[in-house]
Formats: C-alpha cells, structure tokens, sequence
C-alpha cells in the first residue's frame, strides 16, 4: 500500500499538537496548586476560589485523553472561503501563543467535516481523515471537492469511507466507544439540532443512534454551557448493563457530569429489586394510575366522622365535624400538593379549639401545648396525613378498600385484584418492583415535600435542562409521565426504534410517545436510515423478521454488504444442545481473534447456556451478574437490546418466540446484535420466519 506524501509533514503536527496539550495541562495543575481552597480569607475570597478551582478541575478532566486520539483530520477551505486550514479533534487545544492548533468537533467551524458533500461542498477544498492509534498516524485518507474531485462511486453518500469501515471493523471492548471521527453527515444533522423543544430519533439496528444521542448531549454542553452546566444532563437507559455499556462515551467526548441513569435511580429511598409479571405491568404503567393515585391522595383529606373533645385546664375544647369539613374543603382548594396543606390544617385546628374555649386562648400557644396529645395527632392523621410515596402505595396496595376507593371508577375487581398485596409490618421493609418506580413518582409528584422539619433531601424531584432517553420505545405512559415531570423547560432527545419495542408496553408509533412528553414545542422528528454497524447478510436474515412483525418499517441499508453469512446450526432430539452451544462459541471465537461474543438466548435457558461454557472451559461471565467485562458472555434476550458484539450465538429462536411478550421483535433484536458473525443454533424446528433464509449448515454438535 502506498504511503502518503504527506504522513510525515502530519504526523509531525500530531506531535506539535501533543505537546501543546501537555503544556496546556502542566499550566491547569499549577493553577489548581495556586487556588487550593482553604479557609483563610473573607467568605467572598473562599468562594471564588472555590469556583476557580472547580473550573479548572473540569478543564484538568477535559484535558486527560487516555488511549483516545486527539485530532481526526483537517479541513482546507476554499480561497474565496477564506483559504484557512483547520485541523478538528476531541478538544480545543492552543499553543503558548496562543494560536490555534486544534479545533474542537462541536465548534462551528468544524461543521464542513462532517457535513460536506460534493453538492454542497460547505466552502471546502478538501477533507483529510486520519486513521490513527493513539499518538501514531497510521494513514490518511483525501476527500476533494470543486474542480478536484473525483468520482468516490458507490461511497459517495459517507464521509471517510475507509476511515469509517476501518473503525466499524475494529474488535469490540465491551464499552461503547464514541464515533466523534467518523460521524456522518446525517448524524451530525441531528447531532447539531437546536437545543428547544423534543427531537425524536427514530433509527434502526445500526444506525448508531444512541452513539447520536450521547453526542448530541456533549454538544448541547458545548454549545449551551450556560445555562445546562448548572439546569443539569441527563441520561435515561432501560437497563443497568446498557448504562455500564455507554459509561465511557461521554467522558471520552469530555463532558464527566452528565448523569447516566434507570428510572430507578431518580426515586430515591425504597428499595426496588424485581419486575411484576406482564400483566401487572401493564396495569401499572397504564396512564389511568395517575387518576387511581391523585383520587388516592384525595381519599386521605377526610374530615372527622365525630367531634374532636379536648380537656385543657377547666375547660373542654371542642372540633366539630362541621368545622373540620370545612377545613378540609378549604385546604383542598388552596393547595395543590398535598404535604403543603398540613400546616394551614393544623393552624386551622389550633384556631377553632381555641376559639371554643370558654375564656380567651392564643391559638399558638395553644397549639404548642396539645399538637403531641394522642387525640389530635389522631385527627390530624384522620383530616390531612403527612404522608410519603412509599406510605401511600403500601397503604394502598394493601387495602383492598382503599384500592376500591381509589379505583372503583375506573379499574375492574380483577384490576383491583392485581394491585392487591398483604401489607409489611412496616412500609421500610417493602421490596419494591421496578414497575411501581413511576406510581411512586407519580405519587412524589402529588403529595409534594413533607413540612419542613420532617423534609429530607430526596423529597424534591430533580429537575434537568435536557433529558436524552434511549429505548424511549418500550416505556409506558407512567414511565413517560415521570420523565416528563423532570424536563424543566421541554428539551429533550428521544431516540429508540418502534420494530424493537419488546415490553410490557410496546409501542405501534411514535405519536402515542409524543402525546405523554412536554408540548411546549412543536416535536421535531429525524430519521437515521443507514445501518453502519450490521453486516448486509445479517441484515437481510433479521429483515425477514421485520416484515412480519413491523411490515411497515423498513431494514436500514447497510453500509457493509459482505460478510460470512448466518450460520443456522440445528441440534437434533439425541443432541445435546449444551454442546452445540460451546461448539459454536469456540468457532465464533476462533474466528474474530480478540473480538467479543455473546450468547443470546431466552431467559430460561440461560443457567443451561453458562453450565454448557463452564463443562468444556470456556471463560465466561452472565450479563446480569459481570456484564460485558468477559470476552464471552449469556445475556438474556429481554436485556441485549442497545448492545453491539463482534459475534453473536442466538440460541433457541423458537423460545424466543415462545417467552417474550414480543416475540418477534424481540427474535429481531437478538439477531441484529453482531457487527460481524452470526451464528444461530435451533433444537426442534426453525421457526418459519427464518426459513426463506440460506439453508442450514451441518455443523458438528461438540
């Protein structure tokens, strides 16, 4: 292969560029030993020291690289553009003179590399790409535009061709890495959308678009760091191995403070370990529990059935019934969240029993007195209870009057049967499923901060500048609602892909999503079609799948159309299947070096799965336990979703099929996780859906 002519001349500003990063971070860390934050000082100095210091911790951060490249190409302009040349990388880096050497990819001057085409050439003359590992230029790649450019054929339509099948073909880590060298003009486009309102992605397998969306968050940081450092970032996924899959991303991008998390995370203080059956699910994630919950909290405002009679010196002091239903109808009135309502309640109660005293009494004074007597803290708890969420879902859940009360309206006895479950002796000894995180939300959200002196720091619900919510697809109008209830002025990212909705609660379209998100803005919608990770023989065998279960979706195109075909391994009734399995795994092993594997099969055969490994030595983790940290790992169907492998086994499509609540969806997923090879190994029948594929292979069983 031939060198470039200029690999040396470029490989050598590499190094100037090196060199002013380090001297950029070695002038950080001195100024970070000169604002060490002590306590000496007035209050103002020891403040903006402390803001000093926490700056340029941030651009010490920024600053520390690790095994990522810093520069990805350079573009030249055009003359009558101004004639300049730019060199684009992770970060901006200047020298002592303060020139520039590198600009960062989210500047705008950095859009024509990643925008530029032959029709809209941006002001471009030419488009170099690097292919680098670490420090070394390893080669570079030439894109010219105007009267030079020349006919690039069938890559036309892609930025740094071989730059980008180089870096799709490199084995993977078991972390999701960034794409910021070879993003591509239609990623970009969303990358760099405005910052307001909700922008839905809707992509298919390989389309990149959770790689996108952490993107489009890091320049959203870029480009808004003001007001969003301080609003906040935050990032929903719908699993804990997906969020220890894309944890690395951000931070390589520079951007350390966004918050990666499952809806689980933001309720704080209950203990939430399992998932309902579907059935509950579904009830739970119905958007008629936020009328069973707000109808909850409405039953719980009560007045008093019998007067209340308090003896107090001489004199006995009497609450009506009457007067402690007025109060109750004024305190629902005046306020909205619930909680708040306690303390005009009890200055209410204060008011009437000192009013009914036969000599004058300070109702203050008065209260201080008897607010700790067993009768009034009763009829406090009869008329307005403090309550908080986790207290009124396990009051709730555990009474079937309450429930019957809450819900007779709108849920039927079956419903109310669901939701029914014996009452703990005490709400903190509840375990918790991760379908009544967004009821215990909905219910955050309805009672409100508890008063004062009770209030702990997870009583307030968090609010973000932007929310990007990945796999938006699988998520009920409940889950919808709560983060809804976060977004503090709209901003969104919503990315997902409608064939893979696989939940309790999938999805037919994108419009049933956008109703339960904010509507302060009209919702903007983009389309990723093209597949850059999928192999185009593993996409035509998963294409297969979609026509059946989401005929009017279409298969992105693949970037890549060569490639082994699928394997389809059958395993015979005197087979045995633990065999075939390992079998298959040493071959996918053999076969893509140091590059990871996965073996996708249903639920219930997991254990089986791992047994198999562990018989014949091979290495393995389980995702739910060790999550992609082994070179091979059995992740069960229900959680691979969003994950990318070098090879994939699909055990079992038939059980598949047979256990997911989508089962062809979900048999779709599984067979769109390899960026390279695919095997299938079948007991029984293949599935019909996958017929009309190659025929099977014989392949020895172990």
């Amino acid at each position: 292969m031939a060198i470039h002519p200029d690999l040396e001349a470029e490989q050598a500003y590499i190094d100037h560029a090196y060199a002013a990063l380090e001297a950029a971070r070695a002038s950080a860390n001195r100024l970070k030993g000169m604002v060490e934050v002590g306590q000496g000082g007035t209050e103002q100095a020891r403040f903006e020291r402390e803001v000093i210091y926490d700056t340029v911790t941030n651009r010490l951060s920024q600053l520390h690289l690790g095994d990522a490249s810093l520069l990805f190409g350079r573009i030249d302009r055009e003359p009558h553009a101004g004639g300049e040349t730019f060199y684009v990388g992770r970060l901006a880096v200047s020298d002592g003179g303060q020139e520039i050497v590198v600009v960062d990819w989210r500047a705008p001057v950095a859009e024509p590399f990643y925008r530029a085409t032959g029709r809209q050439t941006m002001g471009l003359a030419r488009r170099r790409y690097f292919a680098t590992r670490g420090r070394q230029l390893l080669g570079i790649e030439d894109e010219l535009f105007g009267e030079h450019a020349i006919d690039l054929g069938e890559s036309a339509g892609l930025q740094g061709h071989g730059t980008l099948i180089a870096a799709l073909e490199t084995a993977r880590s078991g972390k999701m890495g960034d794409i910021v060298a070879t993003i591509q003009g239609e990623q970009d486009e969303i990358i760099r959308s405005p910052l307001a309102g909700v922008l839905v992605v809707q992509g298919g397998p390989g389309t990149g678009k959770t790689v996108v969306a952490l993107h489009r968050a890091a320049y959203l940081l870029y480009t808004h760091r003001f007001p969003l450092e301080d609003q906040g970032v935050l990032v929903v996924g719908p699993n804990r191995l997906f969020l220890a899959y894309i944890e690395q991303v951000l931070p390589s991008l520079g951007e350390a403070g966004v918050q990666l998390a499952v809806l689980a995370d933001l309720v704080d203080g209950v203990n939430i370990k399992r998932r309902d059956r579907a059935t509950v699910a579904r009830l739970k994630g119905h958007q008629v529990m936020g009328r069973v919950l707000a109808k909850a909290v409405r039953d719980r405002k009560r007045p008093l059935r019998t007067a209340l009679r308090l003896g107090h010196g001489l004199q006995t002091l009497t609450l009506t019934a009457a007067q402690s239903e007025l109060i109750v109808r004024d305190a629902r009135r005046r306020y909205r969240l619930h909680n708040s309502g306690r303390r005009y309640v009890e200055r209410e109660v204060a008011y009437h029993l000192a009013e009914s005293g036969r000599t004058p009494l300070e109702p203050d004074e008065l209260w201080r007195q008897i607010r700790r007597q067993p009768e009034v803290r009763a009829a406090l708890e009869t008329m307005w209870p403090v309550l908080t969420p986790a207290e009124l879902l396990h009051d709730l859940y555990g009474s079937k009057a309450l429930l019957e009360l809450a819900g007779g309206s709108v849920l039927s006895a079956e419903q109310i049967r669901l939701l029914h479950r014996p009452r703990s002796e005490s709400v903190n000894d509840v375990v918790w499923t991760h379908d009544d995180v967004p009821l215990l939300d909905e219910a955050r959200g309805l009672l409100g901060p508890r008063p004062r002196k009770q209030r702990r720091d997870d009583d307030e619900i968090r609010t973000y500048g932007h929310i990007v919510i990945d796999e938006a697809q699988d998520l009920s109008p409940m889950q919808l609602r709560m983060l809804t209830r976060r977004s503090l002025n709209g901003s969104m990212t919503v990315v997902g892909d409608i064939a893979q909705s696989t939940g309790a609660w999938a999805h037919a379209d994108w419009n049933e999503i956008l109703a339960l998100l904010p509507q302060k803005r009209p919702p903007r919608r983009e389309e990723l079609t093209v597949g850059y990770r999928i192999p185009g023989p593993n996409m035509a065998l998963a294409a297969q799948v979609l026509a059946v279960s989401a005929p009017d979706l279409r298969p992105p195109q693949s970037v890549r159309q060569d490639g082994r075909p699928p394997r389809l391994q059958h395993v015979g009734e005197m087979d045995d299947l633990g065999a075939a399995i390992a079998a298959a795994v040493r071959a996918e092993i053999e076969a893509v070096g140091n590059g990871n594997v996965a073996v996708i099969c249903p639920a219930s055969r997991t254990e089986e799965a791992s047994v198999a490994l562990t018989a014949v030595g091979i290495d393995h983790g389980v995702a739910i336990e060790q999550g992609l940290n082994h070179q091979v790992t059995v992740v069960p169907v229900g959680i691979v979703k969003g994950l990318e492998l070098d090879a994939t086994v699909v055990v079992d499509p038939a059980g598949i099929l047979e256990e997911e609540a989508q089962g062809l969806r979900a048999l779709y997923v599984a067979l769109t996780r390899a960026t390279k090879l695919l095997t299938i190994v079948y007991p029984g029948e293949l599935p019909d859906v996958l017929r009309p594929a190659v025929a099977p292979q014989p392949q020895p069983v172990g």
